[in-house]
């Protein structure tokens, strides 16, 4: 008999507590550094204060990622969590590169369709792989309200060293946690920012995830993460 998404979803959830334990609870990226003992590869989830499942007080996972999954990448675990974060110092302390971070490009062209307060970087924002110091300017004040709000996220990670089980774990992954118009399990709240995010796959899927939201719940990929999470 298959298991159904609501079971992979609860075994998942039962994992994250495990995770949870382990590492001493979730931690928030504004107050992480790479001193602080990550694993050199692996996989992360990230939350959101408000957006829980179903029964109110589990906290819901908005994000899964990981790092170097094309081969040869030299990128480490630290350096994708960095990316995501944005700067703390340097010239520009806050601010960040969304052009290197599909979560943070996702979640400044929300605030940008919900807020016109964002406009400067409205004609810019997700254009190019490269920008000037002008445009980099004029997205400035967007990146770093990005970079406030995933700061704010908790954060929670488990080691995975082998880079092909990474790519299908973190794919099967955000298949199991998308929702689905039909039969949603933990669908996100009215507040949530996703909602008003310009891609239907992130309004849809309340995951700021494009890619493999529209793709079946993956047993596999479940039984891997539970596994390497010591909970299978």
């Amino acid at each position: 008999m298959s298991t159904s998404r609501a079971e992979l979803l609860d075994r998942c959830y039962a994992a994250i507590e495990v995770i949870s334990a382990r590492v001493g609870g979730p931690r928030l990226l504004s107050e992480a550094s790479a001193r602080a003992g990550w694993p050199d590869h692996g996989v992360f989830l990230l939350f959101e204060e408000g957006e829980l499942r179903i029964d109110g007080v589990t906290p819901r996972v908005t994000f899964v990622g990981s790092h170097g999954l094309e081969e040869g990448s030299p990128v480490l675990l630290w350096t994708r969590l960095a990316q995501h974060r944005g700067a703390v110092a340097g010239p520009n302390p806050g601010a960040g590169n969304h052009r290197r971070s599909a979560l943070r490009r996702l979640l400044g062209a929300a605030l940008l369709a919900r807020d016109d307060r964002w406009s400067p970087a409205a004609a810019t924002w997700g254009s190019g792989a490269t920008a000037s110091r002008e445009v980099r300017a004029a997205e400035a004040e967007l990146e770093r309200e990005v970079s406030r709000r995933i700061g704010a996220m908790p954060l929670l990670w488990l080691e995975v060293p082998d880079r092909q089980q990474r790519a299908r774990m973190v794919a099967g992954l955000i298949a199991t946690f998308a929702e689905r118009a039909v039969d949603p399990v933990d669908p996100p709240s009215a507040a949530w920012l996703g909602r008003s995010a310009p891609e239907a796959a992130v309004r849809a899927s309340g995951l700021w995830h494009v890619e493999h939201t529209d793709a079946s719940a993956d047993p596999a990929a479940v039984a891997a993460f539970l596994a390497h999470a010591g909970a299978g």
